[in-house]
């Protein structure tokens, strides 16, 4: 569509100097030339000369001209040249002020033009009726208020065409600062998914990897079994990242295996006891059927908490229970090693992680030091 033309500040500034230049030129320029005797010429450039200013500062300019009529209705008793500035005036004060200033400016014009009709009627006082005083009050009168109705119109129109455009601005530093919160959301889930898919294959790598190298000289056999565990952990992550990265770049299927849930408890518990941990599992059978939401954060808390495990308890053993009960889904790790030690703020990045996670679904979810030692993780998250 079309833009409508309008003038920029330039055009603006060119324009107001141009009209008022015009006229003051005109005022000037008739004095000598015999067209005004020097009293009115004075009296019209008194009265055209605010108009330079009538945009920047309409409210002295109009009272300016407005005070130049009065002078010259008291020392003129004919119109002359200089009183095309009052409309000017009127409109500019309507255009550029507020609204009460251009009622005023209006009241002021009807007053100016009952005083002007009497002034200029008073010399044929004789020769003309009440109705003659009547057609010079209304003509000037309309004068007047078409001058202040096309100002208020375009102050109306100057101050609705700002409000669109301040809503504009404003929304789309609301659309900015959606788009800054969603990409903030996204940062952390990705931080989440990384921590729990690195840490975890990590972990496990590295104790499989001390076991082999602890290993190799008396076992040779538990060492090839170690480093076998170590590549099957690795690729699991590998896949796992690929997964997690696919679903981020695709717009819609990836292509890649949906994200872990319920289903692969029993891998991460067998993969866990082949590491070395002593851990007992109790899960439901059959596996309950949950949205893939709470399924996922189900298996992170678990895979987390393996996890703190494996880096910070030593030596322990763990029980793994998961139970359902058609309201909520429960999950308890707690283990009898040393992590209440290291983990007793319950403050770590992965635990931050657990506790997201299980707040978008209206849970709760706690970690702290067990009783009698070891340290506990318990989840409640309706289902």
């Amino acid at each position: 569509m079309r833009q409508p033309w309008r003038l920029d500040e330039r055009g603006q500034r060119v324009l107001d100097v141009a009209l008022a230049g015009f006229l003051t030129f005109t005022a000037v320029a008739g004095t000598p030339l015999g067209g005004f005797s020097l009293l009115v010429g004075a009296l019209c450039t008194l009265q055209f000369v605010p108009l330079f200013w009538r945009r920047s500062h309409p409210i002295a300019s109009a009272s300016v001209i407005v005070a130049a009529s009065l002078l010259q209705a008291t020392l003129v008793d004919t119109p002359v040249w200089g009183q095309v500035a009052f409309p000017i005036a009127v409109y500019s004060v309507a255009r550029f002020a507020n609204a009460r200033w251009g009622f005023a400016m209006l009241a002021v014009g009807l007053i100016g033009a009952g005083v002007a009709s009497y002034d200029w009627m008073k010399p044929y006082a004789d020769d003309v009726n009440e109705g003659a005083y009547v057609s010079y009050f209304l003509s000037i009168s309309a004068i007047v208020a078409a001058a202040w109705a096309l100002g208020t119109l375009g102050r109306t129109r100057a101050a609705y065409v700002a409000s669109l455009v301040e809503r504009g601005e404003r929304l789309e530093r609301e659309a900015a600062q959606q788009a800054q919160l969603a990409a903030q959301d996204e940062r952390a889930r990705i931080a989440r998914e990384m921590h729990d898919v690195v840490a975890h294959g990590l972990s496990v790598i590295v104790v499989q990897a001390d076991g082999a190298r602890y290993a190799a000289a008396k076992d040779p056999a538990a060492a090839t079994q170690a480093l076998a565990t170590i590549s099957e952990t690795g690729r699991e992550s590998l896949t796992e990242m690929r997964r997690m990265l696919g679903l981020l770049r695709a717009e819609g299927g990836s292509g890649t295996a949906p994200q872990p849930g319920l289903a692969d408890l029993p891998y991460l518990i067998d993969e866990a006891r082949a590491g070395g941990m002593q851990l007992d599992a109790v899960l439901p059978d059959p596996l309950p059927d949950v949205a893939d939401g709470v399924a996922l954060t189900v298996y992170r808390i678990a895979q987390e908490a393996l996890t703190n495990v494996r880096k910070h308890a030593g030596v322990a053993r763990v029980r793994l229970t998961v139970a359902y009960d058609d309201r909520e889904l429960l999950i308890d790790v707690v283990d009898d090693g040393r992590g209440a030690a290291t983990l007793g703020d319950g403050q770590g990045l992965g635990l931050l992680g657990m506790r997201e996670r299980v707040a978008v679904h209206g849970g709760t979810v706690t970690a702290a030091p067990a009783p009698g030692g070891g340290f506990a993780v318990s989840a409640r998250i309706p289902a």
